[in-house]
């Protein structure tokens, strides 16, 4: 499984960004996918995440102002995850990476991307 994000950049408070994931290889033991970040000096937090039936899970931080969402996942194909980002604040610099997993209540067969760099200035 390999996974390549993007989308991040420099924006102003109260702007958007989206941020993708491409996931490709095989990926039918995949069922959960999320969006981490990790600030300076920080721990790397949940953002987002997804699982295969629709459900969604946010930090409590960013409820309301993100969204994150899928195509629908296709074996040995290249899915996406996105993530949706409004009315951004200062304190939501981080870079931000994606991770698929076989399922949300472990780490088995956990795969992370690279990490986007999110800078957001006031």
């Amino acid at each position: 499984v390999q996974l390549q994000a993007s989308g991040g950049g420099l924006v102003q408070a109260g702007g958007s960004l989206r941020l993708s994931c491409v996931i490709s290889g095989t990926i039918y033991s995949i069922h959960c996918m999320g969006w981490y970040r990790q600030a300076p000096g920080k721990e790397r937090e949940l953002v987002a995440r997804i699982i295969d039936n629709g459900t969604t899970d946010y930090a409590d931080s960013v409820k309301g102002r993100f969204t994150i969402s899928r195509d629908n996942f296709r074996n040995f194909a290249r899915n996406t995850v996105y993530l949706q980002m409004n009315n951004l604040k200062t304190e939501d610099t981080a870079v931000y990476f994606c991770n698929v997993r076989r399922s949300c209540l472990s780490r088995l067969g956990e795969y992370w991307g690279q990490g986007t760099q999110v800078t957001v200035s006031s």
